[in-house]
């Protein structure tokens, strides 16, 4: 959604034109009514809306379609701004004017990686990873996550009790020719060890992440 038309109509243009079937709303309450009558694989929000605080549509359209891909585009230049969106339930941003090559290539990365499964189920303690299913389980627990979410924690957790950097996890998780801030990586952290924390009767070997200062993150193996 994008109130501006000059850029909405380049955005528009631009989606076409690489096979995306795509509807424009130029408000967010026109985004949530969409949203209401069929959940969209890929949403490009902006934050600087005319009827209601992007950050605020992003927490709706979150809880509305858990399982879409959604971009924030913002003019804002305050880092505080960013981190509410991606802690609001974005996967990503992009800064305005917006770079429409980047612009494809971070939506081919975020599609591609949300529709790749693979066949194993992954288990470190008490967590169980199906890859195939894209379920999260604590002790027979599902717990929710979103789609870096997963992403990033089955990463973690093929490589469990090995140190992995950050740069591995941004080529891995999100874009091998990634641009710009990887501040959405630690947000995504963040995220995961809060539902990580989960507290599920008789599961007492829930594997938690480590921060590796200057390197990357680490998914601790339980007992170790």
């Amino acid at each position: 959604m994008e109130d501006d038309e000059t850029i909405g109509r380049a955005l528009h243009r631009s989606l076409v034109l690489h096979g995306y079937e795509v509807q424009w709303e130029s408000t967010g309450r026109g985004a949530l009514a969409a949203a209401q009558v069929r959940e969209r694989d890929l949403v490009l929000l902006d934050l600087g809306l005319p009827d209601l605080d992007g950050v605020e549509v992003c927490r709706r359209l979150r809880r509305m379609s858990p399982d879409s891909v959604l971009v924030m585009l913002t003019a804002r230049q305050d880092e505080m701004d960013v981190v509410l969106g991606l802690e609001a339930g974005a996967d990503d941003y992009l800064a305005k004017p917006v770079r429409l090559a980047e612009l494809q290539a971070r939506l081919r990365a975020h599609l591609r990686r949300g529709s790749a499964h693979a066949e194993s189920v992954i288990t470190v303690g008490d967590l169980a990873i199906d890859s195939a299913g894209r379920h999260v389980a604590i002790g027979g627990r599902e717990i929710v996550l979103r789609a870096k979410e997963f992403d990033l924690l089955q990463r973690l957790a093929r490589d469990a009790g090995v140190a992995v950097t950050r740069e591995t996890l941004m080529a891995d998780v999100w874009d091998e020719h990634w641009f710009g801030s990887t501040k959405t990586l630690d947000v995504h952290v963040a995220a995961l060890r809060r539902k990580l924390a989960v507290d599920v009767p008789g599961a007492h070997r829930t594997p938690m992440i480590t921060t590796l200062r200057g390197h990357g993150y680490r998914l601790e193996q339980p007992g170790t």
